[in-house]
């Protein structure tokens, strides 16, 4: 590919993110998003030895949802279907794992009543919450457009008594399917990206303080997590944020995330045995993928400055 065409795909790429056309790519991410949580809760349930039962059920699920992301990146009917309801059930059971991770909280001894030696001890308060990104991203791109749906001629009529709806064009509602499909969810996807920001952050922190912070690396994730919360909640309320301050420090934590992922790769490197012993070394190492969760809500952020703003 010439230099010329480089500057022209990159338009063509932002005006299908600008318009709600990139299902098939969003689907995929979501494929690979749920790989990673799924293996990151998959061995920090095998440290509880899986002792409850419905301790399995995300580590099946997100491989239900990585396969359903696959094959919605390559069929737009599995993205509406299997996708979908995929996501939906992930979702729900994200809701429910946040349930029992606060009750293991409160099962420790002292219970709430020492709330930082229990969270910080106990299981990670905040963890089912962000496996259930993926399983969003899943479900918001169930509702977008293909990369190359341009919609046809004429948008279908809004009122189901208009004359284009009587000779056979169904009416569609204006609603937030619509806005969804043509790309106009930047507030939402802001609100989205705050929550994430302060999900991971907040698992950073207590991940890190069980090491008592022993390199400053370990606060930058801490430090651009409310950093990423405030420019999210700025852009709710104004455009300009949304196109200045929300891509730069996105940009900042997607590249924090991924120095995050070399230094816990390192670490479990580093630890007795190496790669020579790879399994234990990863359970009780470093979690090496938690770094990736902190730079999806980089991603989210990158992704709500590039979309159009609500049409309400």
């Amino acid at each position: 590919m010439s230099a010329a065409l480089i500057p022209a795909q990159l338009l063509r790429v932002e005006a299908q993110l600008r318009e709600g056309r990139f299902q098939r790519w969003l689907s995929l991410v979501a494929a690979l998003s749920s790989t990673l949580s799924g293996l990151e809760v998959g061995y920090e349930h095998y440290k509880g030895s899986y002792s409850q039962p419905v301790m399995y059920t995300p580590v099946v699920l997100s491989t239900v949802l990585a396969a359903s992301g696959a094959a919605g990146f390559f069929s737009r009917r599995a993205a509406t279907t299997v996708l979908r309801g995929a996501a939906a059930v992930t979702l729900a059971d994200s809701l429910a794992g946040f349930f029992f991770h606060i009750r293991g909280v409160a099962r420790k001894p002292g219970g709430w009543r020492l709330p930082v030696t229990n969270i910080v001890m106990g299981p990670p308060v905040f963890a089912p919450l962000l496996f259930g990104v993926a399983a969003y991203l899943g479900l918001l791109a169930s509702f977008l457009r293909r990369e190359n749906d341009c919609g046809g001629l004429l948008p279908k009529p809004a009122h189901r008594n208009h004359w284009a709806a009587r000779i056979g064009r169904a009416h569609e509602r204006i609603g937030w399917k619509q806005d969804l499909r043509e790309g106009r969810f930047q507030k939402h996807l802001a609100v989205v990206t705050a929550f994430s920001a302060f999900f991971s952050g907040f698992e950073a922190w207590y991940s890190h303080y069980k090491n008592n912070f022993r390199f400053k690396a370990q606060w930058t994730p801490v430090i651009l997590a409310p950093l990423l919360i405030a420019s999210a909640l700025g852009a709710i309320a104004n455009r300009k944020v949304a196109h200045t301050w929300l891509p730069a420090v996105s940009g900042l934590a997607l590249m924090d995330g991924g120095v995050g992922f070399f230094y816990h790769a390192r670490g479990i490197l580093r630890r007795p045995g190496g790669m020579e012993k790879p399994f234990y070394n990863v359970i009780y190492g470093p979690p090496i993928f938690a770094p990736l969760l902190f730079a999806a809500c980089g991603f989210l952020g990158l992704l709500a400055s590039l979309l159009r703003r609500e049409a309400r």
